[in-house]
């Protein structure tokens, strides 16, 4: 995986960096020191798999610089990272077609599973958005009394498939993406349900009434 990282903080750029290939040695990741420097780097000829911008980085302007790097390079996906925890915010970016949203709070194993559900086409968003609120996000809201509402669309899907006992290639097989992935949505389910494994997840989905 080849990854744009822009961030003009030299400290965390370069901590990020060798954090995320320290954890993933399959990850190579670009260090952009500014918003001009991102635009530079994309320009080449050299695609990236998904590129990652800090929000308050000179020449970003906000979310203008999202727009302008999904204009150039529109079959990249592109994730929005700030030390903000604003929701608008994030539902801008979304709106915006980015394709993530990463708060300089997440640790380094998170970001790394973050980065490989983007590139898997997911879109991640961080759990503190998905609780009761999710529909603020766009998300599908769920049915009135459920706790729907707290998962995403593909969390939902994994979750039917484990109410009816399938393995994780099985669901992978089942839905078309990989079973890498399966895996962090099964965890998304399990720590959504406050579940400690995927037994225990089934059975308290059975309890709250899901696939009923």
């Amino acid at each position: 995986m080849h990854v744009l990282l822009a961030d003009d903080h030299d400290l965390v750029r370069e901590s990020l960096k060798a954090y995320i290939e320290r954890l993933a040695p399959d990850i190579a990741v670009e260090a952009g020191r500014d918003f001009n420097d991102a635009l530079a780097l994309v320009g080449q000829s050299s695609p990236f798999d998904v590129i990652v911008l800090d929000l308050r980085m000179p020449g970003m302007n906000g979310l203008e610089g999202l727009k302008k790097i999904r204009g150039l390079r529109p079959g990249i996906p592109v994730v929005i990272m700030s030390g903000s925890t604003d929701a608008q915010i994030v539902r801008d970016a979304l709106a915006l077609g980015a394709k993530g949203f990463f708060p300089k709070t997440m640790n380094g194993q998170v970001l790394v599973n973050a980065l490989r559900l983007v590139t898997a086409g997911e879109t991640f968003i961080p759990s503190i958005y998905l609780s009761g609120g999710e529909s603020d996000l766009g998300a599908d809201a769920g049915e009135p009394g459920t706790a729907s509402a707290s998962f995403t669309k593909r969390e939902q899907e994994v979750l039917h498939h484990l109410l009816r006992g399938r393995s994780n290639k099985e669901i992978a097989q089942s839905l078309g993406i990989e079973e890498v992935t399966i895996k962090l949505h099964v965890r998304g389910v399990c720590r959504k349900l406050g579940a400690r494994n995927r037994t225990e997840a089934v059975a308290i989905a059975h309890q709250r009434g899901f696939g009923a």
